[in-house]
């Protein structure tokens, strides 16, 4: 198979929104279990906190759309270090529909979406592409 994973393969969902059968494979990727939800309401297949920013950085971050473009590269280079979590979620994605999971408030500006840019390789595009 192919290692190009296609994009309508990796989805995004809060936790506080209900679960959808279109959602495949279910990933909590926050280092932080959800204020509010429960096991059963969350219906995870995974918890994979190793991929979730370190608490330095998400402190430092604070979901501040300033601090944006700087937390995508730190957050990158954490991403880096947990190959095996990595290597996990690229191949859950390639096989069908995976969900990424996450409880921040911001959809645009949160972890799940650098994880999602990364595992699709866009993260190494968007860096040439800085460079020029």
């Amino acid at each position: 198979m192919s290692g190009t994973i296609p994009a309508a393969n990796v989805k995004l969902k809060r936790a506080y929104e209900k679960p959808g059968a279109a959602d495949g494979v279910r990933v909590l990727v926050d280092r932080l279990w959800p204020r509010g939800v429960g096991k059963a309401d969350a219906a995870l297949d995974d918890w994979v906190k190793e991929i979730a920013p370190s608490t330095e950085l998400r402190q430092w971050f604070g979901h501040d759309p300033a601090r944006w473009a700087a937390f995508r590269i730190r957050y990158a280079a954490e991403v880096r270090e947990h190959q095996g979590a990595l290597r996990k979620l690229r191949d859950l994605a390639r096989h069908g529909p995976l969900t990424l999971v996450y409880s921040a408030h911001d959809e645009v500006h949160n972890d799940a979406v650098v994880l999602r840019d990364f595992l699709l390789g866009r993260m190494t595009k968007a860096k040439r592409a800085a460079r020029g």
